[in-house]
């Protein structure tokens, strides 16, 4: 790795956190704004999920390629060209007059994300060679991550209330405009010592629009029928160029993504595990943001705060997890944790239209929370222990791939299944879909519910028979220093999810 630290890397260390902190707010502020942002634009029940998709699809298509490209152009000049990309698409949604202009601006936020995440990693790194140092401030780095969506929780309720929901947006962009100077002048220049001095922008390009065709052909199904030509066509050419994606990465002499990383032992069962389960919670937390404000009425700052179990849950998760799994190992500790997560799911599943929070949505979300806190780090320590080290970056940034494609994926097909099983509801009461009642609005989430569950479910068994011969052979193996650096990647996971 070229690049020298910087004289003041605790302070290069505020720098790019602040960052990472914006970043990862991002995803949870605008979750308890879903209902203020669908009435102030006129989204369509069907349609709203696209204000997450867009950010996760676009923030997972480029994942890979912002890690490339700081390598070779410089850590630094990513950095700070994804900050002030995240800070203008920001302004940009802030003033939106049209869904599609917030869905595009969105995206373009999420393709500053992918630029900045794997930056600040890298940089930290940099500036922190010593092993005691960097141990430390990739503890502060994590727990920014850890605790990032417990803040957005709460910051989105209060501006939504007390402001507007443009002022989720907004907010970004003073503190961006301050992390880009303040990175220009402390934050010193570095790149990797890669031999081939060329990155796959086709890759990312083909990955990107395959999944969101793929995306958008299912959001589709909902007007066209899955029996339409043009349900078809959409679907085939999303396959289609995630096709090519993948013949293009087995004959690049510099991909994107290189395939053969696969066979690494572990490695393809943690991005499914990681794949199904962000699936069914990023789902679950969109509906049940709609379902805790229209159908309990709570306000959103009532919302933010219902959602702090779930964040508490994760933390406590995950410190247990640490102790946990070098004395019993990662395999037990992520089968316990998705048992927990899919008990939290089943109560989900039996919501009512005259619900309470308490004895209705905190009893699934603890349990879900806390699952998650138990599954991301021994998964995500699987996943990177038998990787060389020059894959280490590339497996953790596909972990955060899977996470981010799971998302997205699960997100259009809960949504459409959920906006198909309301309007037929609706329907059979004689109303619209528009004038839809709660009855037929709980009935889209329970059959939303009810599939997460059977994702929960698969991630479960996928956990039980294929981490089983991955994990090592004796636990006594598994040293502390290790799970420190896998805990640090499961924060950024799981403040992603949150």
């Amino acid at each position: 790795m070229t690049g020298r630290p910087s004289r003041t890397p605790w302070a290069v260390l505020v720098v790019v956190c602040f960052a990472q902190f914006m970043v990862v707010l991002d995803v949870t502020i605008v979750n308890v704004a879903l209902p203020s942002i669908q009435r102030g634009l006129r989204f369509s029940q069907s349609d709203l999920h696209w204000v997450i998709n867009g950010y996760t699809l676009t923030f997972g298509g480029f994942l890979l390629l912002g890690g490339r490209a700081g390598d070779l152009l410089g850590r630094k000049k990513m950095f700070v060209a994804g900050v002030v990309a995240f800070s203008a698409a920001s302004l940009a949604n802030g003033t939106a007059q049209s869904p599609g202009m917030l869905i595009i601006g969105r995206a373009v936020q999420g393709v500053g994300g992918a630029f900045v995440a794997p930056a600040v990693l890298s940089i930290i790194t940099t500036n922190f060679p010593d092993g005691l140092e960097r141990a430390k401030a990739l503890a502060v780095w994590s727990g920014i991550s850890a605790t990032g969506g417990a803040v957005g929780l709460l910051l989105g309720g209060v501006l939504a209330t007390v402001a507007s929901w443009r002022w989720i947006f907004l907010v970004n962009v003073p503190i961006g405009v301050l992390v880009a100077l303040a990175a220009i002048g402390i934050v010193e220049e570095s790149h990797a010592p890669l031999s081939r001095r060329t990155f796959d922008v086709r890759g990312a390009v083909l990955v990107t629009a395959g999944l969101a065709l793929s995306v958008f052909a299912v959001v589709k199904s909902e007007s066209y029928g899955w029996g339409s030509a043009r349900t078809w066509a959409l679907l085939v050419a999303g396959v289609f160029l995630i096709g090519s994606f993948l013949a293009l990465e087995r004959r690049s002499p510099a991909p994107l993504m290189r395939l053969t990383i696969f066979r690494t032992p572990g490695l393809a069962a943690a991005d499914g595990i990681l794949l199904l389960t962000s699936a069914t919670v990023i789902a679950s937390l969109f509906f049940l943001s709609l379902y805790v404000q229209e159908v309990l009425r709570y306000g959103p700052l009532s919302a933010g705060l219902c959602f702090l179990p779930f964040s508490a849950g994760i933390v406590s998760g995950a410190t247990a997890a640490r102790e946990l799994v070098p004395k019993v190992g990662p395999r037990a500790v992520a089968v316990a944790g998705l048992a927990c997560a899919t008990a939290g799911m089943v109560v989900l599943t039996q919501l009512p239209v005259r619900g309470h929070y308490a004895s209705n949505v905190l009893v699934g979300l603890v349990p879900l929370g806390l699952g998650m806190g138990l599954t991301f780090l021994p998964v995500t320590l699987v996943g990177t222990s038998g990787v060389q080290a020059e894959d280490a970056g590339l497996a953790s940034g596909l972990l955060n791939t899977a996470q981010q494609i799971g998302a997205t994926l699960g997100l259009a097909v809960l949504s459409t299944l959920a906006a198909n099983r309301t309007l037929h509801a609706a329907r059979s009461s004689g109303h619209s879909a528009a004038a839809a009642d709660g009855a037929a609005t709980v009935s889209g989430f329970h059959l939303a519910f009810a599939t997460a569950t059977g994702l929960m479910v698969a991630a479960g068994l996928l956990a039980s028979f294929v981490l089983t011969a991955r994990e090592p052979r004796r636990r006594a193996r598994i040293p502390h220093d290790r799970v420190a650096q896998a805990a640090a990647c499961a924060h950024q996971v799981a403040g992603a999810i949150r």
